[in-house]
C-alpha cells in the first residue's frame, strides 16, 4: 500500500510540474491558423487533409517537383498560414497594359527561379516589366469567395460619380476552361470578376490553389497540366483530391479574431479610421452568400477589403500589371489580421504587394491616388491621434 501511496504522490507531483513547465497555449485571437467553427465531423476530417496536405507535403523530384519552380511545399511560403517575407517573395513579369503578357514565350507570367539539377533556372528577360509580390495571409479566404457578385459591384464606382475621390472597381478576367461561373455571377463580354491575387486576377480558391502548384512548385494537375520547363502538357503530379482537400482548408480556415477590442485606443482608433476616409475603401464589413459549408453562409464578416482594384498613384505604380488592371491599380488588401502580421514576417512588418513598407505607417504613407485623401487626412491627426489609429490596425 505504502508503494500505491507514494506512486499516487508522484503522479500528481509530475503532472503539476508538467503544467508549470510546459507554456500555456496560446490565446485563438492570436494565432491566424485553425478551422473556422461549426464545421461538421466529416468536414473537420477534410479540413485535416487539406492542412497535411498544404504544410507537411514536401515536394522533390521524384514527387513532381519542377523541373523549374519557385517552392518545394504550400507552407513555405505561408507560415502560420500568414503573410509571406521577401524571401519567399514572388516576381511576376512581362504586362504592361491591357494587351496582355508579351512574354508568354519567355517564361511568363511568373519567374521559376530554382530548378532541378540538369536544367537552368528562369532569369528575368531585359526589360520586361516586373513586380515583387509577397505570398498573403490565407486566413478567411472562404468567406472572400461568397461575397456575391451585386455587393461587389454596388460597392463599384469606376466613374467616381459621387465626388468622392475613390472609384474603384472588379478586374473583369476570363475563366479557364475548368471553372464553372458561381450560380450568382455577373458576366460583362464573357469575363467574371477577380476577387483573389493583388491585382484581384484570380477568379476562385480552385484556380488559385491549381496555379500556386503549377506555377510555384511545378506540380502539373489535370486542372493545370503544364510542365514549367516545356510548357507542354503531362500527366497530373498530384490528384484531384489533395488538390480540392486544399481548397477546402483553404476555404475553412477562420476570419483572423481582432484583439484588445474594448481597449480606449483601440475604440478611439477605430473611429479615426472612418474619419480619415480609410473605411471607403477598406469596407469593415461585408457578408457572404448561400454556401454548402453551414458556418460560411450567410454570415457578416470584417475584413476591411472592398475587392476592389483602386489607382494607387506613382507612388506605387511599378510598371507591371494583370489582366485589365493598370499598372499602378491594386486590390484592397484585407486589413484583418493585420497586427499578425509581423508573426510570420520573421519579427518585423513587411507591408504593401512587395514588402517595401517595414511598418504600419509607412503603408499608409505610400497611398496616393486615390488613398491620397486619406493619407492628408492622417498626417493631420496629432501625434496622440495617429498614436490610437495604429493601435487599431494594430488590433485587428
Amino acid at each position: 500500500m505504502i508503494w500505491l501511496l507514494f506512486f499516487s504522490l508522484f503522479t500528481i507531483w509530475l503532472l503539476v510540474a508538467c503544467e508549470k513547465t510546459f507554456p500555456p497555449l496560446p490565446d485563438d485571437a492570436e494565432l491566424l491558423d485553425g478551422p473556422v467553427e461549426g464545421l461538421s465531423e466529416a468536414e473537420n476530417r477534410r479540413f485535416l487533409a487539406g492542412d497535411v496536405a498544404f504544410n507537411d507535403e514536401v515536394f522533390t523530384a521524384t514527387t513532381g517537383l519542377g523541373p523549374l519552380f519557385v517552392s518545394t511545399s504550400c507552407g513555405s511560403c505561408h507560415a502560420g498560414d500568414g503573410k509571406g517575407h521577401p524571401m519567399n517573395a514572388l516576381t511576376r513579369f512581362g504586362q504592361w497594359d491591357d494587351t496582355g503578357n508579351q512574354y508568354l514565350h519567355l517564361g511568363g507570367p511568373q519567374l521559376q527561379h530554382r530548378a532541378l539539377p540538369g536544367y537552368s533556372p528562369e532569369q528575368l528577360p531585359s526589360g520586361a516589366p516586373f513586380a515583387k509580390l509577397l505570398p498573403p495571409a490565407n486566413t478567411g479566404l472562404g468567406f472572400l469567395e461568397l461575397v456575391p457578385d451585386a455587393d461587389i459591384l454596388a460597392m463599384s464606382d469606376p466613374d467616381d460619380l459621387d465626388g468622392d475621390g475613390i472609384s474603384g472597381r472588379p478586374n473583369w478576367i476570363a475563366l479557364p476552361a475548368y471553372l464553372t461561373a458561381r450560380p450568382d455571377a455577373v458576366s460583362q463580354t464573357g469575363r467574371y470578376i477577380g476577387r483573389f491575387g493583388k491585382k484581384a486576377v484570380v477568379y476562385d480558391l480552385l484556380q488559385q490553389s491549381a496555379r500556386a502548384y503549377n506555377q510555384d512548385m511545378g506540380i502539373a494537375s489535370t486542372y493545370e497540366p503544364f510542365d514549367t520547363y516545356t510548357s507542354h502538357e503531362i500527366d497530373p503530379e498530384v490528384s484531384n483530391q489533395t488538390v480540392q482537400d486544399v481548397v477546402f482548408y483553404l476555404r475553412t480556415l477562420k476570419a483572423p479574431i481582432p484583439r484588445d477590442t474594448d481597449a480606449p485606443d483601440v475604440a478611439t482608433g477605430k473611429t479615426l479610421f472612418g474619419q480619415v476616409g480609410c473605411a471607403k475603401c477598406h469596407r469593415p464589413t461585408l457578408r457572404t452568400g448561400p454556401s454548402s459549408i453551414e458556418p460560411l453562409a450567410e454570415r457578416d464578416f470584417h475584413p476591411y477589403t472592398d475587392l476592389l482594384l483602386h489607382d494607387m498613384g506613382p507612388e506605387l505604380d511599378d510598371g507591371y500589371t494583370e489582366g485589365s488592371a493598370t499598372t499602378s491599380e491594386w486590390r484592397t488588401p484585407p486589413l484583418w489580421g493585420l497586427g499578425l502580421s509581423k508573426n510570420s514576417q520573421g519579427g518585423q512588418y513587411y507591408l504593401l504587394h512587395d514588402g517595401r513598407a517595414p511598418n504600419i505607417e509607412a503603408a499608409i504613407l505610400l497611398h496616393g491616388g486615390e488613398g491620397s485623401q486619406s493619407r492628408a487626412a492622417y498626417q493631420a491627426l496629432d501625434a496622440a491621434q495617429k498614436t490610437r489609429l495604429l493601435s487599431f490596425l494594430e488590433s485587428l
